[in-house]
């Protein structure tokens, strides 16, 4: 006997209610709940807008506070490593030329070691308070888009709040993606070596095989990117985290995959083209300081919006692949677990949280 689904979810612009002037008396997803399936590459980014044009006060406070400062250390830290970097290809070459033995020598070979120590240890530095900032960020804007479905009340202080609890459930997910990722570049390089020994002395096979090699390492690694970050939302939005979220995600994906890719592929292309700008126009830029601070500052906007936009979508594309799924959430359900964060309620049971299911 199928289970019967207590409520439908809805996703939509709160304009669709005239009689509702203030957006946040209505949630901002009001479609039903089977037509969330049908959501596209078109209709996800659409409904990404809408949320954020419903609802600006608290995505621009989320912006100041958590997404910009993730945005500045990223970009920062692409203009000190190539000033670091440049400067230690520059001692290198001068030590090459530099007769060994000598004392000239001996201090140019200590101020090298120097160097690389200090470029070691700030890439451990920046990755490490990058990671706690993209999982503050992430935890805050995928909690806000939940209290919008369920009608909770929302301030910055009560984001803040939650944060740090979600954001430890993240960090557990991050953790097992992080291993996943490393088996798999593992995997890849064995069979890099593997394939570059038997095939690369062979004309026209071997610079195939690096075609087909490149191509299906991206493919893999875009996959797995997808997982990652669906897991996140469900890290936040259920009570499975880590590898229990991860093997979730993958089930919630299928038949989701080619929005998803595209979704992920517009936003990835979207960050290096940004990227790519930063580098051209202020790191190797050749205008004034002016100029290259100019540029910096619409990068920094850029990248902020396209963060705070890729966040949101990720969020909606869960919820798409639910309803594809033909599962559903109770609003109240998710609001006790939502509030569970703040001590409100006891922790809700996984059963309690999963999604039903239910046939059309």
């Amino acid at each position: 006997m199928p289970l019967i689904p207590i409520s439908k979810v809805s996703i939509s612009s709160p304009h669709n209610f005239p009689n509702l002037p203030n957006p946040q008396e209505k949630s901002a997803m009001d479609r039903e709940q089977e037509e969330i399936q049908f959501l596209g590459f078109f209709g996800i980014l659409q409904e990404s807008c809408n949320i954020v044009s419903s609802w600006k006060k608290i995505f621009a406070q989320i912006t100041v506070a958590l997404i910009i400062p993730l945005s500045f250390i990223y970009l920062a830290h692409i203009e000190i490593s190539e000033l670091l970097f440049t400067k230690i290809m520059h001692n290198e070459f001068i030590l090459d030329q530099t007769p060994e033995g000598t004392s000239s020598y001996d201090r140019l070979n200590a101020l090298l070691s120097s160097e690389l120590t200090t470029f070691f240890l700030f890439k451990l530095g920046y990755f490490l308070f990058f990671i706690v900032l993209a999982l503050l960020s992430t935890s805050a804007v995928v909690y806000t888009v939940a209290c919008i479905y369920t009608s909770r009340d929302l301030s910055l202080p009560t984001v803040v709040s939650v944060v740090p609890r979600v954001w430890k459930r993240l960090m557990v997910t991050f953790i097992w993606n992080f291993v996943i990722v490393f088996a798999y570049n593992v995997v890849s390089l064995v069979v890099l070596i593997v394939g570059a020994i038997l095939l690369g002395q062979i004309d026209i096979i071997g610079p195939l095989f690096l075609i087909a090699f490149a191509a299906a390492y991206l493919i893999g690694f875009l996959y797995i990117t997808i997982i990652w970050h669906v897991a996140t939302v469900v890290s936040v939005l259920e009570e499975s985290y880590g590898i229990n979220a991860m093997t979730k995600s993958q089930d919630l994906i299928k038949g989701k995959m080619g929005v998803a890719f595209a979704v992920f592929m517009v936003i990835g292309v979207c960050f290096f083209a940004i990227q790519l700008m930063f580098e051209m126009l202020v790191v190797q830029g050749e205008g004034g300081v002016a100029d290259r601070v100019g540029y910096g500052i619409v990068c920094l906007v850029l990248l902020s919006v396209l963060m705070l936009f890729g966040l949101i979508a990720q969020t909606i594309i869960y919820f798409v692949c639910k309803s594809y799924h033909h599962q559903n959430i109770d609003k109240s359900l998710l609001a006790d677990h939502l509030g569970a964060y703040l001590g409100e309620y006891v922790p809700l049971k996984a059963a309690d949280v999963q999604l039903h299911h239910f046939q059309p």
